[in-house]
């Protein structure tokens, strides 16, 4: 399979170019740009350029709005409700992420409820834009079926992705970001894309039978980690991003795959702790005793670590990116 490398700043033009040509405001193109290109350099190609043909036939068709404008709500203190306007998610997160530090300051933790959304991307990266300015963050969000409730075989629950982080005193923000499904879909349909095999016990056909072809995967559903755990951890994401918010069951969303259908009406749920008041002031040594502890263990990885190291090398050497996928985007 062929490659070729981009810099940082020539993948935000190419992406943000491509949206623009399909609808999309130019800073609501600067926006999606920033939040894909961030994704392919922390080592998340599922959730980087291999999305912005999908998301640009979304724009062009109408099912997203690319126009939109999301609104904030104070509903009281410590919650705010923002209408992403069946809009890109990432404005209404960064909307979100502007208001949520002082709120959580002053009442010692604070809520976003993000209704009528979409795709939110690499949820550990919003996570750790509040980590960074000193909170502990939880982020919920679900996605269109495509795993079954355990022993079912009708996918009724997304891969629901729940992604974690916290500050670190003097080290990079500990980032912990994963789906309960064994593996995003989004590196399936990546390897769609590519024409990629996909290993055996990612995903099951239509039919329940094990598959490594990415298309059967697609068209079939997605295997949970931890089989029973998982199903059931997948029920309560459904619970936390979509009922708690008033958005779209999983079962009820549109795909996020291709331009038609009504807009999906994905829901997402943002926290952020104050880890100074709760802790009485122990957070910091509390956070550098447990990553002494996790470093100190022979043959340990702190989660979420291999990201800094991405970034790095993304920044020196340029993204490596699949040629199929650029010519899918030139073409826009």
């Amino acid at each position: 399979m062929s490659h070729e490398t981009l810099s940082l700043a020539e993948a935000h033009r190419l992406v943000r170019t491509a949206l623009i040509a399909s609808r999309t405001r130019p800073e609501n193109a600067d926006c999606v740009a920033r939040a894909l290109v961030s994704a392919e350099a922390s080592g998340q190609p599922g959730h980087g350029l291999s999305r912005v043909p999908g998301y640009a036939a979304q724009s062009a068709s109408g099912k997203v709005d690319g126009a939109a404008v999301p609104t904030l709500q104070e509903v009281t203190p410590s919650l705010v409700r923002i209408d992403a306007a069946h809009g890109f998610a990432y404005p209404a997160i960064e909307k979100a992420l502007e208001v949520l530090p002082a709120m959580a300051s002053r009442q010692g933790i604070a809520m976003a409820a993000v209704a009528r959304s979409h795709h939110f991307g690499q949820g550990g990266a919003h996570c750790e834009a509040l980590a960074d300015k000193g909170y502990v963050a939880l982020v919920f969000g679900n996605a269109p079926k495509s795993i079954a409730p355990w022993g079912g075989k009708e996918p009724l629950f997304g891969t629901n992705p729940i992604a974690f982080a916290a500050p670190v005193p003097g080290k990079p923000s500990l980032v912990i970001d994963l789906a309960v499904s064994r593996v995003a879909k989004g590196k399936i349909m990546a390897a769609e894309k590519t024409g990629s095999p996909i290993p055996e016990g990612w995903a099951l056909d239509k039919d329940g039978n094990p598959t490594t072809d990415a298309t059967a995967a697609m068209a079939g559903t997605m295997l949970p980690i931890g089989e029973a755990k998982g199903a059931a951890l997948a029920m309560m994401i459904e619970v936390l991003s979509a009922a708690l918010v008033g958005a779209s069951l999983a079962f009820e969303a549109s795909s996020l795959f291709s331009g038609e259908g009504k807009p999906p009406n994905l829901g997402q749920v943002i926290l952020a702790i104050d880890p100074r008041l709760s802790s009485g002031g122990a957070y910091a040594e509390r956070i550098a005793t447990l990553m002494a502890a996790v470093e100190g263990a022979d043959g340990a990885r702190v989660p979420g670590s291999r990201r800094i190291e991405m970034r790095a090398k993304a920044e020196a050497d340029g993204l490596s990116i699949p040629s199929a996928i650029l010519r899918e985007i030139r073409a826009l």
